[in-house]
């Protein structure tokens, strides 16, 4: 399934005038990507002197051109994943690389094909999330679950892959760390397989595994995208155990979406995370649901400040961007308490989605399967949360721990995002950041996981 390619003059005319240039994996270090299995190379990488301040300058001239993962719009009673995936131009680590090695910046190839990353690693998103300590010490004995239609044959290899390159922990069937079911729990009789949904079970796996090492992970793949379907494969994973569901999908609102809520995301003792939404302005469900901590996306930069990293709403054209507003069926929850919505206001919180801004994905099924990919969209954001909430430790048996950020809402426990905009709207901070809560990030982006545990 597919849709038109973002088509901008601008960014064509970049692609074609920048020339690719070596890459290699001792420079993944330098840029921040590296892990262990790369630190011998970090010293004798390069000899290029760059201050901090030029390679961000340098990263905000990243640009893009990307896909729909899953497909159109779906249909009503449907949901399609929130991914996207890089086709063209370069990327903000691709930027960052090119500074770094005081060289031309290398451009994504036009299949998309790569045979290293394109995109941040696990060590960008520990770093900029302030989450190296937490990571590294936590998550072990936690699942978060990964709810999304279709099968991904390749999943546990690609998975491997990923995490083999990174230096983080095995996490396999063998030893116990992933396991794949379908909505009814069984190991053997998986749904029908997808291209497009594959690299989105990719993106979240490999953010899972990047944000949370040490956390088992279980992947419960919905026999189709419907609502009721994909529900079900909800109320699976939390049947199996995990305490942290991500869902990174998303379709139109419904009058039936309060009847949703109760049947399938209604878990209190359970942090369960889903996508705002990849077109602007405007709210989707199951961001909506009360039950759930709906998921914002930025665009995360280098900078020269003291976080080293700076992030802004994630907005591409009017149709493309994080997605938030004013739910039209859904109850407000009672810790949420701006007062322009009566509804429930999406989104809660917020993370990493911009493509230009993206994350390194590896898969290898189907048409989309080319190796290493750099993948935006809220479906990066939703999965980063899910895992920050498992390293910050199970939520208690009767919370809904949606509630959790708001506790903490204001303090350097979140980081406020505060510029930009992903629509027009008739109540400004429904579509416009601002200091304290707006509607396409929320309280912000993690700093840490204070902001995500039972206090």
């Amino acid at each position: 399934m597919r849709t038109t390619t973002p088509d901008f003059p601008h960014i064509r005319g970049r692609w074609a005038r920048i020339g690719s240039a070596a890459f290699g994996a001792a420079a993944l270090v330098v840029a921040g990507l590296g892990t262990a299995a790369h630190a011998s190379a970090d010293t004798a990488a390069t000899s290029h002197k760059v201050s901090a301040k030029a390679v961000a300058a340098q990263v905000a001239k990243a640009h893009v051109r990307y896909e729909k993962a899953c497909g159109a719009t779906p249909k009503k009673g449907y949901a399609a994943c929130d991914a996207l995936r890089v086709t063209g131009g370069t990327t903000a680590f691709m930027e960052k690389q090119a500074a770094l090695k005081g060289i031309a910046p290398r451009t994504v190839k036009p299949n998309a094909a790569s045979d290293s990353p394109t995109g941040y690693g696990p060590s960008d998103i520990q770093s900029a999330y302030g989450l190296a300590s937490a990571a590294s010490s936590n998550g072990s004995g936690e699942t978060v679950a990964i709810v999304d239609a279709y099968d991904d044959p390749n999943a546990e290899a690609d998975l491997a892959t990923y995490r083999s390159y990174y230096g983080l922990p095995d996490c396999t069937s063998d030893n116990g760390c992933f396991t794949k079911v379908s909505q009814t729990g069984s190991t053997t009789s998986l749904p029908s397989a997808d291209s497009g949904w594959a690299g989105e079970e990719s993106l979240d796996l490999d953010m899972v595994s990047a944000t949370c090492p040490n956390c088992n992970i279980l992947l419960v793949e919905a026999k189709s995208a419907s609502d009721a379907n994909l529900g079900t494969a909800v109320n699976e994973a939390v049947k199996l155990g995990a305490k942290f569901v991500s869902n990174s999908y998303g379709g139109s609102e419904s009058s039936s979406d309060t009847t949703y809520d109760t049947s399938y995301y209604k878990h209190p003792g359970v942090a369960i995370t889903a996508s705002a939404g990849d077109e602007g302005y405007g709210a989707e469900y199951p961001a909506a649901s009360k039950y759930v901590t709906a998921v914002g996306g930025t665009a995360l930069k280098t900078s020269s400040n003291s976080r080293g990293w700076t992030e802004s709403v994630w907005n591409t054209s009017s149709t493309e961007g994080t997605g938030s507003g004013c739910s039209a069926y859904d109850a407000k929850p009672s810790w949420q308490t701006d007062s322009g919505c009566s509804k429930r206001m999406i989104a809660d919180v917020s993370a990493v989605a911009d493509p230009a801004t993206g994350v390194s994905v590896y898969d290898s099924y189907g048409s989309d399967g080319t190796g290493w990919n750099t993948y935006g969209g809220t479906s990066a954001s939703s999965p980063i949360i899910a895992s920050v909430y498992a390293l910050a430790g199970t939520p208690g048996s009767s919370d809904y721990p949606a509630r959790y950020p708001y506790n903490a809402a204001g303090t350097s426990a979140l980081n406020d995002v505060t510029s930009g905009s992903n629509g027009t709207c008739s109540t400004s901070y429904f579509c416009t950041a601002r200091s304290g809560y707006d509607g396409p990030t929320g309280w912000g982006t993690p700093q840490g996981t204070s902001a995500f545990g039972a206090s």
